[in-house]
């Protein structure tokens, strides 16, 4: 008896915990728009970068690398975590990456990537605190 009453209490634990995650994502709505706090006006990536061949996304991510360590470098170099500072038009990274990048082997992409993210790391806390200080993180 006692055995049964211990099953029922788990079957309904169970039941209980395995439902709850099913209700909670019913209750979530999957959006395209992407809304930020600080900033919100953030320019768009260009087209031919969102519409990139899955094959090719390692040009987008580069792209992206430099983008990412130019605004942080740039935020250091200005002392300022204004908008347009912290997120300028891509006009930028795009030139660095049409100059020197665009004709590169996929291996060379690759490496440039991790170079533009060692740079992002490496700038990155002075950034940081320079936007903290600012109120805009």
């Amino acid at each position: 008896m006692r055995q049964a009453g211990c099953t029922l209490v788990l079957t309904a634990l169970v039941m209980g915990l395995t439902s709850a995650p099913a209700f909670a994502e019913r209750n979530l709505v999957p959006t395209l728009e992407r809304s930020f706090d600080v900033c919100p006006d953030r320019p768009a990536e260009p087209m031919w970068m969102q519409e990139i061949p899955l094959r090719q996304a390692y040009q987008r991510v580069l792209v992206q690398d430099i983008y990412r360590a130019q605004n942080l470098e740039r935020i250091v170099e200005t002392g300022s975590c204004a908008c347009e500072i912290q997120f300028p038009s891509w006009d930028a990274a795009e030139a660095v990456f049409r100059e020197r990048y665009a004709s590169d082997e996929r291996w060379e992409m690759l490496q440039a990537s991790d170079a533009y993210n060692r740079r992002a790391n490496a700038a990155r806390p002075a950034a940081k605190a320079i936007c903290e200080a600012a109120g805009n993180r």
